[in-house]
């Protein structure tokens, strides 16, 4: 049993009686701010409701944006001991549907604005209405104890390579995966912004932090780098999450950043996507007493493997951190200090949602294969090199597309890239690249292959530099690759022709 959470359930998170009275989440977009006992009230309130609706262990969806309603149908869905399934609407309507069905969902909580994103003869109970209202109002009933391996969630994986794969989590893990996580951020009380999105692992489990560790939590509807950098200065916000591509589009913010005064923010961690030390840079110059550190977790493994050195190093910028206690890692199919990843920890997931084969290509004995190619130092710290299925072969030499990218955004022009391989005749694929300006610069693609050659492999280099405005993302605020597969293929065309 968790010496954290008794309960044994992830619905029961909140820290209350013994917090100051600053702590409060605050839902920026309806204007309101919960006390920590008004969440748990709230919670325990919703639990009854939906225990008196639904049966234990059965599935409900959660189709909104990110606010006091989404986390408060989430907790109190888990205190019910029902399955949360948050779910992007973001995604296009058959892949919501298919979701649901694969999920069996009996039910969905959802945003007024998406109802019509569901299918008809499914049950649903809008949110920040009448009826949800009325469900905050019932009887509440104590979390439920909740057995080894019953599930709390299931979450989508982006979907990114395919059809969207359910994982489904149990309550022990995640427990386990934030004790974690709330042991190395010890008990002074901070103020943050949640803008990552709550369908997604990055924006969930920070939320269930703040909860936890009674922060002040600054809820915004959805991610504007104007309206969160006048939050930040306006609420002296101290602790910043979420990931790469959203702190590149803040440092485009240049008139804000020189007006506002963001020298509260004393950490940021980023994670969910490749982080490259031009961005740490930028990212030290919009929030100049803040530590910056690199994160790294994924659905089915969950969010916290790597943390502090258990000696005290300081931790290098572009680490992804030191092993947790329990977290087992090793390896394969590459050399002692750099191979995929595997790893055994409490968190890890036992299979995918009705995919028995993908599971066993991704499971064994435990061990879950991330599919993430890292390195290793000579202190145990580890680094993300990049996806074993995103590296290609150009003229016999391996090439992953996050060192390529890490190496172009080291150019003083540009903010963002992304490398793309192209099926090529003689050397087998080729890179394309993407790169969107700095604010005020311009690019010259030419440029850009000399600083390449200059600084990297010569097979490496892209062989074109698109330029573009902006990066196209996709509802995680990844940048949306398989949009720039067409231009990447009209590319290499262009260059074929020259």
């Amino acid at each position: 049993m968790s010496k954290r959470f008794a309960s044994g359930n992830l619905g029961d998170i909140i820290a209350r009686g013994s917090v100051e009275t600053d702590a409060a989440y605050v839902d920026v977009p309806l204007e309101r701010s919960f006390a920590p006992d008004d969440m748990d009230r709230l919670a325990a309130n919703l639990a009854g409701a939906f225990a008196a609706r639904y049966e234990r262990g059965q599935r409900v969806a959660i189709i909104a944006r990110n606010g006091s309603c989404f986390l408060l149908s989430y907790l109190g869905l888990m205190r019910a001991g029902l399955v949360a399934v948050p779910i992007s609407f973001r995604q296009p309507v058959d892949t919501v549907h298919y979701i649901l069905k694969d999920a069996e969902c009996v039910a969905a909580l959802i945003d007024a604005d998406f109802v019509d994103m569901v299918p008809e003869l499914l049950p649903t109970i809008e949110l920040d209405s009448d009826e949800f209202e009325g469900l905050q109002q019932h009887a509440p009933i104590a979390p439920v104890r909740m057995k080894t391996g019953e599930l709390c969630e299931v979450l989508y994986t982006s979907g990114s390579t395919g059809i969207p794969k359910g994982v489904p989590l149990d309550h022990h893990g995640q427990l386990w995966a934030l004790e974690k996580f709330l042991d190395t951020m010890g008990e002074q009380l901070e103020r943050t912004a949640i803008v990552a999105p709550a369908y997604h692992m990055n924006g969930l489990f920070f939320s269930t932090v703040s909860l936890a560790l009674g922060w002040r939590a600054y809820s915004l509807g959805g991610f504007d780098t104007r309206a969160l950098l006048q939050l930040v200065a306006d609420e002296k916000i101290t602790v910043m999450s979420g990931i790469p591509t959203m702190f590149a589009m803040m440092a485009r913010e240049s008139d804000l950043i020189v007006r506002l005064d963001l020298s509260s923010v004393k950490s940021v961690v980023i994670g969910s996507a490749p982080l490259t030390q031009a961005l740490i840079d930028r990212v030290s110059e919009i929030f100049p007493a803040a530590e910056v550190r690199n994160s790294y977790g994924t659905t089915e493994s969950g969010p916290a493997m790597f943390g502090p050195h258990p000696g005290g190093l300081p931790r290098p910028a572009l680490a992804i951190g030191y092993p947790y206690e329990g977290v087992e890692c090793k390896l394969v199919d590459g050399s002692e200090n750099e191979g995929r990843l595997l790893t055994r920890t409490p968190a890890v997931f036992s299979s995918y949602l009705n995919l028995p084969e993908v599971t066993a290509s991704k499971i064994r004995d435990g061990w879950y294969d991330t599919g993430d190619i890292v390195r290793t130092d000579e202190n145990g710290w580890f680094y993300y090199v990049g996806r074993a299925d995103d590296m290609f072969v150009c003229g016999g030499e391996n090439i992953f597309p996050g060192e390529v990218e890490k190496l172009l955004e080291r150019h003083a022009a540009v903010l963002q890239a992304a490398v793309l391989p192209v099926e090529d005749t003689i050397k087998g694929a080729i890179p394309i690249a993407f790169v969107a300006p700095n604010e005020g610069q311009e690019i010259d693609p030419e440029d850009v292959k000399r600083f390449t050659l200059e600084n990297g492999p010569a097979y490496a280099h892209p062989r074109a530099v698109v330029v573009m405005d902006r990066l196209p993302v996709g509802g995680t605020h990844k940048v949306d690759r398989k949009a720039l597969e067409g231009p990447a293929r009209e590319a290499a065309r262009q260059l074929a022709r020259a």
